[in-house]
């Protein structure tokens, strides 16, 4: 086990934005008429009395309007006055600035295409032509009152055209994406810092990274072994081959981020600690995926869930894809050495609010669940901010503890070097032998930020001679560089596993403080075998930064959005989490080379998925929850009829016995049996999951650069090596031969010590 650092207290030193990126892909227009939408998710709204600018302002009927204060008052902890809850409702986060920044980053992070696409729709929709016949409205629609544009996003929701109801949800989602990022109001109305009070700072590594002068020529190094990536693989590896005598260099296009710099807030941490700006859809826009991209990879921003691989995904390895190492005493070997090097436990795991909750509503309805192993070092990590980097140091990934192992060992590092590829001798005629990587380095201002332009920043090439070459890039990225590099295999890029994913949540009337304690500390395994075959889901908790939820729940009204972000204090978020069997595919853009997905939920994934939501769903019944929302568009909320009663009214019902079916505690008496409850159930299975309109997510991504004992299926061999070359590996999670069906990270690793052990004797070998 790793040694901790010290910690040191302080708050987290803010890391700025780069400069805006140019918005003149669109016109004013076009840019005009998305702003006008974006507006009406969360509109400026008032009740008639207070009515100041009906054009401006969405007009909600007194009757409404007092119960919405109702709701507010009755279930929150800490509620507004009703002189704040008129503020806030009047707000109009559209307008403030930082909003306007935030869409313009996100938008202008999207793939020319989809650009293009979006920019074609509000331009129709500008004109009168194509208002008509997107709307049914004759006047375009930036033109339009709020009140009338937030009844065409509601018109939207159930519009028979698909594309339409995707085109609704993707407004909505990046709406409250960006209101709750930069919103001072939603901050100060649910108490939510990105930097709770009671964190303090671990101290951080110096890596002492490689520079370089500015030059034309190409700068040149030399090594025994080139990693690219410096995420779970990759950091592994480089611990491996350094500890057994080799000259390691990690090279990665990402940058270095010290404790005292994390957490980030939500907006800078979207910019600076992942793949595209924080934002990646598929192609149909069905699927939003986040995938770690800073020093460290995904196992700096990732929630310490260390699970091994199960026996059944091991034996499918074995036995159905030819490999039986995943069933040999060797793998076994190597997942306990990873898990022992960063003090995986449970022991000192405490659980918050909805990790509770999922524990014991599951035993409730007679489902196992558990508490998950962490990645802590025996400490208690009650942290719900590592999504945005880990200020703790308690949790053990690259930077705290393999990192810096390697560099213990002689391990150099250059951080900010993009790697175009990996560069072949092919002189001798047979397999292409691998000689090194060659890229663009990028260093940090003068200042030391990695925000400033790239006018003041140092750009060289620099080329990497090595005997050997590991790309550990990732799934997104790593197929990319054998693209790149001239290799042909057909399934380089496909395979893609994506763990779909559908989120359920739910409202309770305590104190849930949900961005608090660890963001995955327990799991559901009920559901993990629904075919017989090894394909289910797990039920999990989810992260509660408040952007990476809000943003994903179904929009109904701005009314109904903005009483969710206040009661955000109250709520609690799960995930379907699913082993998908069937697969899509990453590939490069054709204008800018950046990474692509293209993966749709199929019929059989879903399927499961939906069993997973319901379970969920009835897991926050039986837990008491007085609103459950399902994240599937086009399905309102499951209300309990007491939901607005004062918190000592029901406390005192519930004491004296007098509580009943009747009176919404269906959970004491009828239980997940309660008809209300089962007819919502059952309408929640008709609306149903399919894509594009359902809002699926995923955070872990694997197979794209599939092992497999032949190269007619896969791309690299058993241990690593990529067909049809020599001195080529790949070590991270793209070579996973299927869905790990977990938290890939503790897989990921096992195989990466697995690969780099083998390279390390070949090149032991090769010397003498």
């Amino acid at each position: 086990m790793t040694t901790l650092p010290k910690s040191v207290p302080g708050t987290a030193v803010q890391v700025q934005l780069p400069a805006l990126p140019a918005s003149d892909f669109w016109s004013e227009t076009q840019w005009a008429v998305m702003m006008s939408l974006l507006e009406a998710v969360l509109p400026s709204i008032s009740r008639p009395s207070t009515l100041s600018d009906p054009t401006n302002q969405v007009r909600v009927p007194e009757a409404d309007y007092a119960a919405a204060l109702q709701l507010a008052q009755n279930t929150m902890k800490k509620p507004p006055s009703e002189e704040k809850f008129q503020e806030y409702l009047a707000h109009n986060p559209a307008k403030e600035p930082k909003f306007v920044e935030s869409i313009t980053r996100t938008v202008a992070a999207l793939a020319p295409a989809a650009q293009r696409q979006l920019g074609g729709v509000m331009s129709s929709l500008a004109t009168r032509t194509g208002t008509l016949l997107l709307t049914g409205y004759w006047t375009p629609v930036h033109l339009q009152p709020l009140e009338v544009r937030e009844k065409i996003l509601k018109a939207w929701q159930t519009s028979r055209l698909p594309a339409i109801r995707v085109l609704s949800k993707s407004i909505c989602l990046l709406a409250q994406k960006s209101a709750v990022q930069t919103s001072p109001l939603f901050k100060e109305l649910t108490d939510y810092t990105d930097m709770p009070d009671f964190q303090k700072h671990g101290e951080g590594y110096d890596f002492n990274f490689m520079q370089f002068e500015a030059s034309d020529a190409p700068a040149v190094v030399e090594t025994d072994v080139v990693i690219v990536g410096s995420g779970c693989g990759g950091a592994v590896a480089a611990k491996v081959l350094a500890e057994a005598g080799h000259k390691v260099l990690v090279v990665d296009k990402s940058y270095y981020y010290s404790p005292s710099q994390l957490p980030m807030s939500q907006d800078s941490g979207c910019q600076f600690l992942y793949e595209n700006s924080g934002f990646i859809t598929s192609d149909d826009n069905s699927l939003n995926m986040v995938a770690g991209s800073c020093w460290g990879g995904g196992g700096t921003v990732n929630w310490s869930v260390s699970l091994q691989t199960q026996g059944f995904v091991r034996k499918e390895w074995s036995e159905k894809r030819g490999l039986p190492f995943f069933t040999s005493p060797q793998f076994q070997n190597c997942l306990d050495k990873v898990c022992d090097f960063m003090g995986v436990g449970t022991d000192h795991v405490r659980h918050n609010h909805r990790n509770q909750v999922l524990l014991d509503g599951s035993r409730k309805l007679g489902w196992h669940a558990t508490t998950a192993p962490q990645n802590t070092a025996g400490t208690e990590h009650y942290c719900g901010q590592c999504h945005l980097g880990c200020a703790s140091t308690e949790k053990q990934g690259p930077t705290v503890s393999w990192l810096p192992a390697a560099a213990a060992s002689g391990a150099r590092f250059i951080e900010g070097f993009e790697v175009e590829k990996v560069t072949f001798d092919e002189s001798s005629g047979g397999s292409k032998r691998a000689t090194g990587v060659v890229g663009k380095w990028v260093s940090r201002g003068a200042d030391g930020s990695t925000g400033a332009p790239l006018d003041q920043r140092t750009t060289r090439e620099v080329v990497v001679k090595a005997k050997k070459v590991i790309v550990a890039a990732g799934s997104i990225s790593s197929p990319l560089v054998l693209l790149r590099s001239g290799l042909t295999n057909r399934h380089i890029g496909r395979n893609l596993y994506v763990h779909p994913c559908n989120f359920v949540g739910g409202y309770w009337k305590e104190d849930c403080k949900p961005w608090e304690g660890g963001i995955i500390t327990s799991y559901c395994s009920s559901f993990e075998d629904l075919d017989k075959a090894g394909h289910g889901v797990k039920l999990e908790a989810t992260c509660m930064v408040p952007y990476t939820i809000l943003s994903s729940m179904p929009w109904h009204s701005g009314l109904q959005a903005k009483l969710s972000e206040l009661r955000f204090r109250h709520f609690g978020a799960f995930i379907s989490l699913t082993r998908d069997r069937d697969t899509g595919r990453v590939y490069p853009d054709p204008i800018t080379g950046r990474p692509r997905v293209d993966y749709v939920v199929s019929d059989f994934d879903r399927a499961h998925t939906l069993e997973g939501v319901i379970a969920l769903c009835k897991i926050c019944y039986v837990e008491g929850a007085i609103e459950i929302h399902a994240g599937i568009p086009g399905l309102e909320p499951f209300v309990r009829e007491d939901r607005a009663e004062p918190p000592e009214k029901t406390a005192a019902a519930a004491e004296s016995g007098s509580l009943g079916s009747e009176s919404g505690d269906e959970a004491i008496l009828d239980g997940v049996n309660d008809p209300r409850f089962v007819a919502w159930l059952d309408k929640l299975r008709k609306v149903n999951n399919a894509p594009p309109v359902a809002i699926f997510s995923s955070a872990h991504q694997m197979g794209t650069c599939r092992m497999a004992p032949n190269e007619d299926e896969g791309v690299v061999g058993p241990k690593g090596h990529v067909w049809g070359t020599e001195g080529l590996f790949v070590a991270d999670a793209s070579v996973f031969p299927s869905a790990s069906g977990v938290n890939p990270m503790v897989t990921n690793m096992a195989i990466a010590d697995w690969i780099a052990t083998h390279v390390g004797k070949d090149m032991k070998a090769e010397r003498l």
